[in-house]
């Protein structure tokens, strides 16, 4: 019985978050058509979410691309197939590994961040002050964070994909002795265009996912200082949880439904 109803109080906590979440997304585009782009803030969030997490990104990309080539060519080397690792590490960069690992990367440094702001900011009625001065909070606090997610998620999951190829280039064909002339022309000969659309559209919805999950986490957030770390974990672990399962179903559709 206990467990039942342990059971059934996660289950209607996952659909009151959903609702939440579902709220916030409904106001934050309100905001967008209703009140001006702080451009201030704008500028000051691109570069905490973009700008700082370029080396972040950078070193992600990098070494899953050098392992991702060379366990790859270990297994190849013995079928014959050395050639075919330069376009199997590009597809996989530019599908999968590039997109997943850095949102995942994304999620752990700035939804953690996010959700820790706001929810500081709640316990300590900074919020409710932004309301008395006549500001909306979300106006404020949340909707430059937005549109500085969606500008640049797109643009650092193109530069773990571009380190993360280049990286997979560099140990097959200066490590283990691959021929760069086959590895380079058939990455571009088996790389299409869709295969990178599908990376960066992938990395566009997983900012969302990242931005509404640790927003909303802060801003409900418990009080006292235990309130602040909880909210700041569960930001990262359902974040983790909604961008692996949402990319099971990207994968599927925008298969299907972007040109070749």
């Amino acid at each position: 019985m206990r467990y039942s109803q342990q059971l059934g109080s996660r289950f209607m906590g996952m659909v009151r978050a959903s609702g939440q979440i579902v709220f916030l997304f409904q106001d934050i585009v309100r905001c967008l058509f209703r009140y001006r782009i702080r451009l201030g803030l704008l500028l000051r969030q691109i570069d905490f979410i973009g700008g700082k997490s370029v080396p972040v990104v950078i070193i992600t990309g990098s070494f899953i691309g050098a392992v991702f080539a060379a366990q790859t060519e270990f297994q190849f080397k013995d079928l014959g197939l050395s050639s075919g690792v330069g376009p199997v590490v590009a597809i996989a960069m530019c599908r999968e590994l590039g997109p997943v690992l850095c949102a995942l990367m994304i999620a752990g440094r700035v939804g953690s961040a996010m959700a820790a702001e706001l929810a500081t900011m709640k316990i300590t009625e900074q919020i409710d002050a932004l309301r008395a001065l006549a500001v909306y909070p979300t106006e404020y606090l949340i909707v430059p964070r937005f549109i500085a997610m969606l500008v640049s998620m797109p643009i650092l999951v193109g530069l773990a994909i571009l380190c993360g190829i280049g990286a997979g280039y560099f140990v097959a064909v200066h490590v283990l002795q691959v021929p760069g002339v086959y590895y380079w022309n058939n990455t571009v000969k088996y790389t299409h265009a869709k295969d990178i659309s599908i990376g960066l559209v992938k990395g566009f919805f997983f900012g969302i996912i990242i931005l509404l999950v640790g927003c909303n986490k802060g801003l409900t957030a418990s009080e006292g200082a235990e309130g602040v770390g909880l909210a700041t974990t569960e930001a990262v672990v359902d974040s983790f949880i909604i961008i692996l399962i949402a990319n099971f179903f990207f994968t599927f559709l925008l298969n299907s439904i972007l040109p070749s």
